[in-house]
């Protein structure tokens, strides 16, 4: 169902509309005109998240580059952008001078960026990667930092009392279910046009390889936490899912080095019990005398001994080449299921996200200078948004997310599907397989109107499932309307 190329066109047109009304405002003009550009471009997803929860590194898995810096230091201390471009280009923007551009150093296969000690207002990294080209990925300095000026810069960028964010969505990472971590999720949970909804918001249960001790099992314990954490209640106010992902480990299997694959032959070689003994801890393990101290220190840093663990582990188990043990540490890391969420999420409501944003931003300016001439902009926006059944389904699924909305237990998870809860293509939205043909999704979207239809004519039915169902009617007939094209 590819219904949000019409709202895309609508907030176009209504945008162009504002853009002549203020013509004699240059500043508004230019402040409009930022925002129907931005339509025009890839997706803005921020990577949130407290100190060292792993954002870089996630940001670098995801690309598949070691683009973003991952020190031991707080690494982040402006907001960084990550964008597609045909060649190389670092810019750095300071609060209270011109932007300067900054020398393209990479050092040991990571980019390094020099800031020095000017006050910056932002980072932009322009780099050709096919995996910036749908989405544009933006750092931000941790939450709870050391510094609170530097941990405000999130908070203003996310969550501006005044200003719609500059991200269409969020992936927030968090290492346990914290109330500092609801907290400010409710903070990037705006309210007002169009807003109330956790459709652009991700969680992600972040290191997910050190839970239980970084033990081989560590990955299928956090499946099974992230599967409690969206269950809560109040989490599942706030965003579509929890996913776990070690960012580490893929991030090392998205850039492993041949010369890394052979230092774990080398352990597999050696002697069993030696090897064994030496990776019960990190200490230890930076002891052993079977590998340089520096390969050592180096498969530590890139991997985590968790990491290490399960990359001689698989090496033993037949994963026997570079490639075969890089993209088997990737699957496991749980960064194919963030993708996978990223883009039935994300990607895929991209047009519906970004026309969001710009109607946000179109409300800020019609509350503040209004006129008698914009009133009939006024009423365009409130139209849209009304009428545009995206902006109807996320409301919706918002409200049945929030509680606001009480349906039966199998009656909801229903509903939250069909709305595009868990996705907008339509055998997702149908709950079929990838592969269902044309004939079986008309069918099951043709008995899904049918059910949805008992329940509204059902004089039984409560309020709340009535209205509910003309919303899942309105999308059944969107996908049948699909299949007929």
């Amino acid at each position: 169902m590819n219904a949000t190329t019409g709202i895309g066109a609508s907030v176009r047109a209504v945008m162009r509309r504002a853009i002549k009304a203020y013509r004699d405002s240059p500043d508004t003009v230019a402040y409009l005109q930022r925002h129907l550009d931005r339509m025009n471009e890839p997706l803005r997803v921020a990577i949130a998240g407290q100190v060292k929860a792993g954002k870089s590194t996630l940001l670098n898995a995801l690309v598949g580059e070691e683009i973003a810096a991952t020190d031991a230091g707080e690494c982040t201390r402006a907001v960084t952008w990550y964008r597609d471009a045909e060649t190389p280009r670092i810019t750095v923007h300071p609060v209270d001078a011109p932007p300067r551009q900054l020398p393209v150093d990479r050092r040991g296969g990571a980019l390094r960026v020099e800031l020095g000690t000017s006050r910056v207002d932002r980072v932009v990294v322009d780099w050709p990667s096919q995996h910036l080209r749908t989405m544009t990925l933006i750092d931000t300095p941790g939450l709870q930092s050391i510094s609170a000026e530097i941990s405000a810069r999130t908070v203003d960028f996310l969550a501006g009392d005044e200003e719609p964010a500059e991200a269409d969505a969020v992936i927030y990472l968090m290492r346990h279910l914290h109330s500092t971590n609801v907290r400010f999720l409710e903070s990037f949970y705006d309210r007002g046009i169009a807003r109330a909804t956790p459709v652009n918001t991700i969680a992600v249960l972040s290191r997910a390889d050190e839970i239980g001790a970084g033990r081989i099992d560590a990955l299928m314990s956090a499946r099974r936490i992230a599967r409690r954490y969206g269950a809560d209640e109040k989490l599942r106010a706030l965003c579509q899912t929890v996913v776990p992902v070690s960012g580490l480990l893929a991030q090392a299997g998205r850039t492993m080095r041949q010369a890394e694959f052979a230092a774990f032959l080398e352990l597999v070689r050696a002697r069993r019990s030696d090897v064994e003994a030496a990776l019960l801890s990190a200490d230890r393990f930076a002891r052993y005398d079977g590998l340089e101290p520096d390969v050592c220190a180096d498969l530590l840093h890139r991997f985590g001994l968790s990491g290490v663990r399960l990359a001689v582990t698989l090496v033993r188990q037949g994963f026997d080449s570079a490639p075969k043990l890089a993209g088997e540490l990737v699957r496991r890391s749980g960064l194919d299921e963030l993708r996978g969420v990223l883009t039935a999420g994300f990607t895929a409501r991209a047009e519906l996200l970004k026309a969001r944003s710009a109607l946000l931003a179109l409300d800020v300016v019609l509350s503040r200078a209004v006129r008698p001439e914009t009133q009939s902009l006024v009423v365009e926006v409130e139209r849209i948004v009304a009428g545009a059944h995206e902006f109807a389904e996320l409301r919706l699924l918002s409200s049945l997310r929030l509680g606001s909305v009480k349906l039966p237990a199998d009656v909801l998870a229903e509903a939250e599907r069909l709305l595009g809860g868990l996705g907008v293509g339509s055998t997702t939205r149908l709950g079929l397989g990838v592969h269902a043909t044309t004939a079986e999704q008309r069918n099951a979207a043709l008995d899904a109107l049918s059910r949805w239809r008992r329940r509204l004519e059902n004089p039984l039915s409560s309020l709340a499932l009535t209205d509910a169902s003309r919303v899942v009617i309105r999308s059944c007939e969107g996908m049948l309307a699909g299949f007929a094209d």
